[in-house]
């Protein structure tokens, strides 16, 4: 894609890159300046940083001592980074190594306890257990659910999906996962009101299969060796050179 120059400063181009860059910098507040508008703001800004170069280059600020210590601190910090860069870059992971290493820490790949369940939720003991006769008798609870529950799931018959432990209020959660599949509780009171929870499913602790968690699999791998490496290196850089702790 073509680089396009937007203005020139004393000779130097500002181009389409710049102002992209300008934009990255700023973070949230970028989608303020996606307008025309905020894109000339932003150029404004550009060509103004460029005459104050120029203006410093004119004066020979670029000798005096503060920004000579100033700039001295930048470049040892970018090559510190730069440097830490060049040393992790050519890790890698096979996918037979990041397989392998799946197999020897399944326990950090389990998926957990998970409930399915359905609820009708009222606001008193009386109502709940009129509602739990009329389910003894015949009434579908989904049915129930939409006739009778004051939560907005009774329009999906009650349907909550699937969660798991700490996502509802605690009695709700207690109830609920030590029920039975297909059971109906008793009501159960919250500080919601009274439910009459179905569970429909529970599913246990399990381990995630590979291909479900590869790419997780691959970084945890690759965030060990980077560690190794770096282990590995600071021993043999203080060994090369003098380090005083004080």
């Amino acid at each position: 894609m073509e680089n396009k120059v937007l203005a020139v400063v004393d000779g130097r181009n500002i181009t389409q890159t710049d102002l992209f860059r300008l934009l990255q910098s700023i973070g949230q507040s970028a989608a303020a300046f996606q307008s025309p508008e905020g894109q000339k703001q932003l150029l404004d800004e550009l060509v103004m940083q460029e005459l104050l170069y120029s203006d410093a280059m004119s004066k020979g600020l670029q000798e005096d001592a503060e920004f000579k210590a100033a700039l001295e601190d930048m470049q040892k910090s970018l090559l510190k980074q730069y440097a830490m860069k060049k040393l992790l870059e050519g890790i890698e992971a096979t996918d037979a190594e990041v397989e392998d290493y799946y197999n020897q820490h399944t326990s950090s790949f389990t998926s957990p306890e998970k409930a399915t369940a359905n609820h009708i939720l009222v606001e008193t003991l009386e109502e709940a257990e009129k509602i739990a006769e009329e389910i003894k008798n015949g009434l579908d609870f989904k049915e129930a659910a939409a006739k009778y529950s004051s939560c907005p799931s009774s329009s999906q018959g009650g349907a909550l999906g699937a969660f798991t432990r700490g996502q509802m209020v605690p009695e709700f959660e207690a109830a609920t996962f030590s029920m039975t599949p297909g059971s109906i509780s008793e009501p159960v009171k919250t500080q919601f009101g009274y439910h009459l929870i179905q569970l429909e499913d529970l599913t246990p602790v399990g381990t995630m299969p590979f291909e479900a968690v590869k790419a997780q699999a691959k970084e945890q791998l690759l965030n060990t060796k980077r560690q190794a490496l770096y282990i590995a290196k600071r021993q043999e850089l203080g060994d090369l050179y003098t380090v005083e702790v004080k």
